[in-house]
């Protein structure tokens, strides 16, 4: 079933068998992960959407998504021609997801809902509304009785992180998280987040793209701990390992069993917003749940200082593969290459570097008007060429046993114009605003955001997305459960967290702008008022001075900016040969009014 049409045919007749009148099919899995495997891109199977952000719902008549800004280009492009109407998140005439099945439903019809795919506290409240507008709801896997040709799960062995990149080792880090169980009166702790599961065992795997994770869940109670994961995974190597720190394996779905088997002494720790309702309605009623935050976040949020060296590190090779990739950049700019191509060489020059394992999301190449959707994917077929005349916006990462890379430039070859000049420096004044933020402890990344803003509201401009996301070390590039941005984060920011600073702007139809730097908290200053935070900016690569108005700029900022480009010089210059250096140089060098 190749065409959207008939896999809607296909769903709908499956609804129909089973009494179901609409159903929602989130862009996610078991796990919450953001990048999936092929079995459970269910949402893109049924719609053809494959943005990372997005939900589906699909009723007997009709059929819609849901997506945010970054991808209401692409999504229409995407749907064309294949009934879903697009639903804009967050624009006023947008009804919720729950509000257009209430308004497209009778009273008594029923909402299918697959239970493995929705978080126990997402289902919860899509229960509770359905249930208060005389709605039924019904626990079904629909897309597997539609999806007749679906993939299976891979296969891929698991690997152990080394302690040495890592920091402390798997039975430490248990350890940490029984302390934890037991300032919160529990003794079985429940986690299917595979990015958790990962740093907690000190375990990486192949089985999505772009995050170095293995489809697993876990458990931790008084004395024992459990990885459940297909034996194909497993080698000998990894099953002694993981048995010297404590860690015993069992199947996958054997995870189901044990819950059924707690008991009435089983205090059970899930976190609401992560075990997928599948598994907590596993179990036992005669066990007591505490719905609590996993202790594994906020453990994993704030790195250690071998993690912290590790980013470090990380970032020098980042460095320095980008400047041999911008130099082959401006030497073929002219020679026929495209978004595509820019791409596939960013992955070329970071795979010279040693113990690069890939690159940490799909490479965002947007030249002129492109550069404009916030997360434009090239293929062959839209790729445009690259040439001087408009400005391209590179949004790139590496993972690299030492950490995991996020960083994005704008540049223009050509002469930009004065608003281009003027919308760039407005975006620089706000990365720069950030970066030399002083804030005190226990701040929420929400207070710090207008600071990235200010100047472009000063303007009357804006952007959409948050300003910074947390980055996980050597796992996933988008990590909470800090973040900097204008929603409320209850998360305080805490030294050691590393997180991205990415203001941006951008035209429809015209340009995008956006400068990205990683950052971690450190300690800044205590006094009589207490004690103050600062951000410690870990990216070395030069940032674009072509683009810059430098009356716009303030002499503290120049300063920064000066102070900035003399450090990434003295940290990538010495692993440079003589012709990169002067390319660097040249780069770095310091500018006035």
């Amino acid at each position: 079933m190749e065409n959207i049409t008939d896999r809607l045919s296909a769903l709908r007749e499956v609804m129909k068998q089973n009494g179901i009148s609409a159903t929602i099919i989130p862009g996610t899995d078991p796990h919450g992960s953001e990048y999936l495997p092929n079995r459970w891109k269910e949402r893109t199977w049924i719609s053809g959407f494959n943005g990372s952000a997005g939900t589906a719902v699909v009723t007997l008549e009709k059929a819609a998504v849901w997506t945010d800004s970054r991808y209401f280009i692409q999504a229409e492009d995407q749907l064309k021609d294949t009934t879903f109407e697009l639903m804009k998140m967050k624009m006023p005439e947008t009804p919720s997801i729950n509000e257009w099945i209430i308004s497209q439903l009778k009273e008594g019809e029923v909402v299918g809902l697959n239970p493995q795919m929705f978080a126990h506290n997402a289902f919860a409240e899509n229960f509770n509304e359905f249930s208060f507008n005389q709605l039924s709801v019904k626990n079904i896997d629909l897309i597997d009785l539609a999806w007749q040709d679906r993939p299976a799960l891979p296969e891929n062995p698991f690997y152990i992180y080394d302690v040495k990149f890592a920091g402390k080792s798997s039975s430490e880090k248990i350890s940490e998280v029984r302390n934890e169980m037991k300032k919160v009166n529990t003794n079985v702790y429940i986690m299917n987040s595979l990015d958790e599961i990962a740093w907690l065992f000190n375990i990486r795997g192949n089985d999505v793209n772009y995050n170095p994770l293995t489809i697993s869940y876990a458990a931790v109670d008084t004395e024992n701990a459990y990885l459940f994961i297909d034996e194909e995974k497993v080698t000998a190597e990894t099953k002694t390992a993981l048995a010297n720190e404590g860690i015993t394996i069992q199947p996958y779905l054997a995870i189901y069993d044990y819950l059924k088997n707690q008991n009435e002494k089983s205090h059970v720790l899930v976190d609401g917003n992560r075990i997928n309702q599948s598994l907590y309605e596993s179990i036992s009623s005669s066990s007591t749940i505490n719905l609590a935050a996993s202790p594994v976040t906020n453990l994993k949020s704030v790195k250690n200082e071998i993690e912290q060296e590790g980013f470090r590190n990380a970032m020098v090779k980042d460095g320095v593969a980008l400047t041999k990739f911008f130099m082959w950049l401006e030497e073929n700019i002219e020679n026929n290459i495209n978004e595509v191509t820019v791409s596939d060489k960013l992955i070329e020059f970071r795979s010279q570097q040693e113990n690069f394992k890939g690159a940490s999301f799909g490479t965002i190449c947007g030249y002129a008007d492109h550069g404009a959707m916030n997360h434009y994917s090239a293929t062959p077929e839209s790729a445009y060429k690259l040439g001087k005349e408009e400005m391209l916006l590179i949004d790139s990462g590496a993972q690299f046993l030492e950490g995991t890379t996020d960083i994005t430039r704008t540049l223009m070859l050509g002469e930009p114009t004065a608003q281009q000049k003027t919308d760039y420096t407005l975006v620089l004044k706000g990365n720069i605003g950030l970066s030399e933020a002083i804030f005190p402890i226990n701040s929420r990344g929400s207070l710090l955001d207008v600071l990235s803003r200010k100047a472009l509201w000063e303007n009357g401009f804006n952007y959409g997305h948050g300003t910074g996301h947390g980055v996980g070390h050597f796992l996933c590039v988008h990590e909470g459960p800090q973040s900097i941005r204008l929603e409320e984060n209850l998360t305080p920011l805490k030294a050691g967290m590393v997180l991205s600073n990415e203001p941006g702007l951008y035209r429809d139809g015209e340009y995008g702008i956006r400068i990205e730097n990683l950052m971690i908290v450190q300690p800044a200053i205590s006094t009589q008022f207490g004690d103050f935070l600062k951000f410690e900016i870990i990216t070395v690569f030069p940032i674009e001075k072509n683009l810059i108005d430098v009356n716009l700029m303030t002499n503290k900022e120049i300063t920064w900016l000066n102070n900035y480009h003399q450090f990434v010089f003295e940290k990538i210059s010495p692993f440079l040969d003589e012709k990169e250096n002067v390319w660097l140089k040249e780069k770095c060098e310091a500018i006035a009014k």
